[in-house]
């Protein structure tokens, strides 16, 4: 599983999430879909690789003022779509606040994120920006990037959608979501981590609580499929009457995509 991390400068967390096997006894293509952290930090190396993949597509699952503080770096030449949302309250990110004002232990980064999952499939921002994406495998023959600011929430949430639209199996998408705690090496970044979080809010966490913070848990994504399917029934049902994805849009993603 490591074999799909990509290793860069200053791009945390890219990996390929294709190359598994479907229900239907094909395969992802390996090579056309990626998933990342944010690309402010990239240095021209990274670009110079970003440009190498002939990315179609970028998807940026990021608030507007996360685009704002942390704007994206683009390859040289880059002529790929870059999918976005408009869609602001005007507040800081929920995890933002969290950090400021909750007692940051292992358990209250748990029940926070539990819910936060809960909540992730259903949000207007993420309706619309899942669903574009899904549109855009569709129609795009070329490389496809998802990514938000650490790669791990909302982008898990979405790489284990097109999962599950593809018909890989539940053990293979539970194991690419938490390929994420070894492509960000928790241990060694926790320290430092713990040293912006004291500077931010004035409270020094406990190691364990900002390695919980940093990492994913499979039962946050149960957490968000099962809330999937009691309000829709199933995620296929919410693939359909949320996002629009219905059979033609399926098989076009499944044909483009496997082989």
């Amino acid at each position: 599983m490591t074999g799909r991390i990509h290793r860069f400068d200053a791009l945390d967390n890219f990996r390929d999430y294709g190359d598994y096997a479907t229900a239907a006894g094909r395969r992802i293509a390996p090579g056309r879909l990626f998933r990342a952290g944010h690309q402010a930090r990239a240095s021209d190396a990274d670009l110079d690789r970003l440009g190498a993949l002939g990315l179609a597509a970028v998807v940026d699952l990021r608030r507007p003022s996360e685009r704002r503080d942390q704007p994206s770096k683009r390859p040289a030449g880059f002529a790929g779509t870059v999918i976005e949302s408009a869609h602001d309250d005007g507040g800081e990110a929920p995890h933002i606040t969290f950090l400021k004002t909750a007692d940051l232990t292992p358990d209250s980064g748990r029940r926070f994120m539990t819910e936060t999952y809960r909540q992730l499939p259903f949000e207007p921002s993420h309706l619309d920006l899942f669903a574009r994406y899904f549109r855009a495998l569709g129609e795009t023959d070329g490389p496809v990037l998802i990514h938000c600011a650490a790669g791990k929430d909302r982008t898990g949430l979405l790489a284990a959608l097109t999962h599950a639209l593809l018909g890989v199996h539940r053990d293979d998408m539970v194991e690419d979501y938490l390929l994420t705690n070894a492509a960000v090496d928790l241990e060694r970044r926790a320290p430092g981590i713990a040293r912006q979080l004291q500077a931010m809010t004035g409270r020094l966490a406990s190691h364990e609580a900002v390695v919980a913070f940093l990492g994913v848990e499979a039962a946050w994504l149960d957490a968000a499929l099962a809330e999937i399917a009691a309000r829709h029934g199933s995620t296929d049902a919410y693939l359909a009457q949320a996002l629009g994805v219905d059979t033609r849009l399926r098989d076009r993603i499944g044909e483009r995509l496997t082989a």
